[in-house]
């Protein structure tokens, strides 16, 4: 049967200009600076040639996304593109591997609080900036504060303007010290080896989530085929652009281990220390309360996500509906989910930065290789419909380099991550075989409320796929 209704409730009133901007607030600009440190010790101080080889492979899966959008303008991502084109089974497992990903980000903004407070105030102990952070996102998500677009806007802006202001600065550094120059060595020098580019690139995708994130706002942006896409491919460009440059001068103003470790203490931690040297202790207090700021509304935000995706599959049974589908009577908040992510979180203690990233970029490939694949699936089922039009380079080749991309840089990942996140896969495939005994019974579906205005000839057969009829 045809769909020809709406869902109630979801209104479009997002343009192109507020999509591009919470996209890049998901991204939080910031995040330039967190993994800076890590990387450079990583790839031998060739940051921004990393930078390069993940923004050649999300530019191709933002591609990827932007041919998904216009077919299932969706708020399930992935997880829909996947079960729409591929199968139910396949979707289910994709959506569960992206759980890392909203897991675990509460977790990077606790470690990333750490480095940041620690810097300031070096004589409280690490884990109370931990603990300290969880807790106060816990209890104010908890009473239903929410970060509104307009907030993300301000957040965004502030964070470019203070990033500008660290470009200039470093680049006065540069220019007074007679020692250092403008050269193409930030992206290549005898000291370079793939293998190390790749693996810095694995841990830098996280900077890219953004892109992906919007796509979970087609059902609320006006015109989403047109506006969605190009919102994806702006978000990849302008973070593309900005973190290239900041790590350029970073890198020329530290080029190899030995100048980084002359300025800081903690190659983890890098960041505040060279807005020390730049700067003064005046910039690095400014730095420092923008670090700060950003780290507690991302983690406001990812939590508040995290405990909502528990909400809709306890909500719609697929796990254990009296504990993760209860929402407080009083509060209106789903008070157990946001506890246990923020227990969840509690594990930054006892993990550093490069191993955080990594696990949450084992579920972001994960999703990314698969949008690839749906593109190409789409492609093989539908091609001879009108909703294929266009090259079947841009259909096949595309989306097969893009997934050939993110298989490359997901065997990069260090071995915790890979070994949690296929621990964690083989848990949602033995899940999946109880859920639906043995596959005799229909895969259980995530209610995302999936928008219904499907192109011209796209039906919905029972609750497993979108499938194409014959054009009209």
């Amino acid at each position: 049967m045809t769909l020809t209704s709406t869902p109630a409730g979801l209104h479009r009133n997002l343009r192109q200009r507020h999509v591009v901007f919470i996209g890049l607030a998901y991204m939080s600009p910031f995040a330039v600076f967190d993994t800076f440190g890590i990387v450079s010790e990583a790839t031998n101080g060739h940051v921004p040639m990393s930078y390069i080889i993940i923004t050649i492979a999300v530019l191709f899966t933002a591609f990827s996304y932007a041919r998904m959008v216009r077919v299932y303008p969706s708020a399930g991502s992935a997880y829909t593109y996947t079960r729409r084109t591929i199968a139910a089974p396949v979707g289910f497992l994709v959506g569960w591997a992206s759980l890392l990903d909203y897991l675990f980000l509460p977790m990077i903004n606790a470690l990333l609080a750490k480095i940041y407070l620690s810097a300031e105030f070096p004589g409280v102990p690490d884990w109370m900036w931990i603990v300290g952070l969880i807790l106060v996102i816990t209890v104010l998500n908890i009473i239903g504060v929410r970060v509104s677009a307009v907030a993300n806007m301000i957040m965004v802006v502030f964070q470019a303007l203070l990033a500008i202001v660290f470009v200039v600065l470093t680049v006065r550094a540069i220019l007074s010290d007679d020692a250092l120059a403008f050269t193409f060595a930030p992206f290549y020098s005898v000291s370079a080896d793939m293998a190390s580019l790749v693996g810095g690139a694995s841990v830098l995708a996280l900077a890219f989530l953004g892109f992906d994130a919007v796509t979970t706002l087609s059902e609320e942006t006006v015109d989403p085929r047109r506006t969605v896409p190009r919102s994806i491919m702006w978000i990849a460009a302008l973070g593309a652009a900005f973190f290239v440059s900041i790590t350029y001068v970073m890198q020329t103003l530290v080029p190899d281990l030995d100048t980084l470790n002359a300025i800081t203490p903690d190659i983890e931690g890098a960041s505040p220390y060279i807005a020390l040297f730049i700067g003064g202790i005046l910039f690095q207090t400014i730095f420092l309360a923008g670090a700060t700021v950003s780290v507690v509304s991302s983690g406001l935000a990812s939590q508040l996500s995290a405990s909502r995706l528990l909400y809709a599959m306890g909500r719609d049974g697929i796990i254990a509906r009296k504990l993760f589908g209860y929402v407080h009577p009083r509060l209106g908040t789903p008070v157990i989910n946001i506890v246990l992510v923020g227990a969840i979180a509690l594990t930054a203690l006892q993990l550093d930065l490069n191993a955080a990233t990594s696990l949450i970029n084992f579920g972001a490939f994960t999703a990314f290789a698969f949008v690839n694949l749906s593109v190409i699936a789409f492609w093989i089922r539908h091609r001879r419909t009108e909703h294929t039009h266009g090259s079947s380079i841009g259909w096949t080749l595309i989306p097969g380099i893009g997934f050939l991309i993110n298989v490359w840089l997901w065997l990069s990942l260090d071995q915790l991550a890979m070994t949690v996140g296929l621990i964690w896969s083989g848990i949602g495939a033995l899940y999946l075989l109880w859920l639906t005994r043995g596959f005799r019974r229909p895969t259980p579906d995530v209610a995302f409320e999936e928008a219904e205005d499907l192109p011209t000839g796209v039906v919905r057969v029972g609750p497993e796929r979108g499938v194409m009829s014959e054009p009209r």
